[in-house]
């Protein structure tokens, strides 16, 4: 992992890191786990995802569209597929592990999941990790980590997920579903 003394990560990194993590709580996911593990299993993953995807549309698309050929296409192919992602997230919230829809979706989004992150580090990183400078891959890592701090913990297939109006709304957004989380006991 790539820091600085002050500790700053290549923004890179902390996305390939959240990929990783992603693909190991998928990874733990199974049915023979208890309905209370498989909630809380879920419950994680859509945190993390969602405050992943929600720093991408804030950081890494943009630098996208400006630094790739054809970054246009390439950022709206991953929004896309992040739209997918929300869409299943968004029908697992709430839902109850022993509904005979809860392990199709997990499945779906684990399947979603890994083509995200097969199209970021295989399309979208190699040629960003030579276009942009150490310093400018370590800027982007502080902005990563300061939106994901801020981020929405639930899925919010309305919300804009470009700039400018998605780093106005996210916050709230973010703040709003952080109360939700603590009065319902889902952070505790």
């Amino acid at each position: 992992m790539t820091t600085t003394p002050e500790g700053q990560r290549d923004g890179l990194e902390v996305l390939a890191s959240d990929h990783r993590a992603a693909e190991g709580l998928l990874a733990a996911y199974g049915p023979d786990l208890e309905p209370e593990e498989q909630l809380a299993l879920v419950e994680r993953v859509t945190v993390l995802v969602v405050r992943h995807m929600v720093a991408e549309e804030e950081y890494l698309y943009p630098v996208v569209r400006e630094e790739l050929p054809d970054g246009d296409a390439l950022a709206d192919a991953d929004l896309g597929r992040q739209a997918a992602i929300e869409a299943t997230l968004n029908e697992l919230d709430g839902l109850d592990p022993v509904n005979e829809r809860f392990e199709p979706l997990v499945r779906r989004l684990t399947d979603e999941v890994a083509a995200h992150i097969a199209f970021a580090e295989g399309r979208l990183f190699p040629g960003l990790r030579e276009r942009l400078s150490a310093e400018r891959r370590m800027g982007l890592g502080l902005h990563l980590l300061s939106a994901k701090r801020t981020a929405p913990t639930h899925p919010h297939p309305e919300a804009p997920d470009r700039p400018p109006l998605n780093k106005l709304i996210n916050p709230g957004v973010g703040l709003v579903d952080r109360v939700r989380d603590w009065l319902s006991g889902r952070t505790r």
